[in-house]
C-alpha cells in the first residue's frame, strides 16, 4: 500500500468519524431536550397528585354522616 492510498483511507475514515460523531451529538441535544420534558412533567403530576392526596386527607376528617 502507498502513501497515498494510506492517506485516503485515512481521510475516508476520519471524514466517516465525524459524521458519526456529529449524529451522535444531535442524537444526544434530543434525549436531553426530552428528558428535561419528561421531568417538568413529573413535577406537575407530582404536584397534582400531593394536591389530590392533601384533598382527600381533608375529607376523611369530615364528620360521619348522621346515619352511621
Amino acid at each position: 500500500m502507498d502513501a497515498e492510498s494510506r492517506i485516503a483511507d485515512l481521510e475516508t475514515r476520519l471524514a466517516f468519524q465525524d459524521d458519526t460523531l456529529q449524529t451522535l451529538s444531535d442524537v444526544l441535544v434530543e434525549q436531553q431536550r426530552i428528558i428535561d420534558r419528561l421531568q417538568l412533567q413529573l413535577e406537575v403530576l407530582s404536584r397534582r397528585q400531593e394536591e389530590m392526596q392533601s384533598r382527600l386527607g381533608d375529607e376523611g376528617e369530615e364528620a360521619p354522616p348522621p346515619h352511621y
